[in-house]
């Protein structure tokens, strides 16, 4: 007998995948979001509307969601 590991489901590994891609476009949307920030006073007088600060607050959260897909992909499976 071998103990050689099983092959992952295909339903799991799809959705370990999708997870990391909505954790992928979530961080590029913020980070889209603070460039915004910085860059309307340059271009305009005005001050950066509140829904820019809201699309900001998307990077954390992607990066949040990459961390946990990288803790759950490096788990062994047993």
């Amino acid at each position: 007998m071998t103990n050689s590991p099983e092959p992952a489901t295909p339903g799991s590994r799809k959705s370990g995948e999708r997870l990391l891609h909505v954790a992928l476009v979530l961080f590029g949307i913020g980070l889209v979001g603070v460039i915004a920030i910085f860059v309307t006073p340059i271009v305009s007088d005005g001050k950066p509307g509140l829904w820019l600060y809201g699309l900001a607050m998307l990077a954390p959260v992607g990066f949040l969601l990459a961390l946990i897909f990288a803790l759950r992909s490096g788990r062994r499976t047993r």
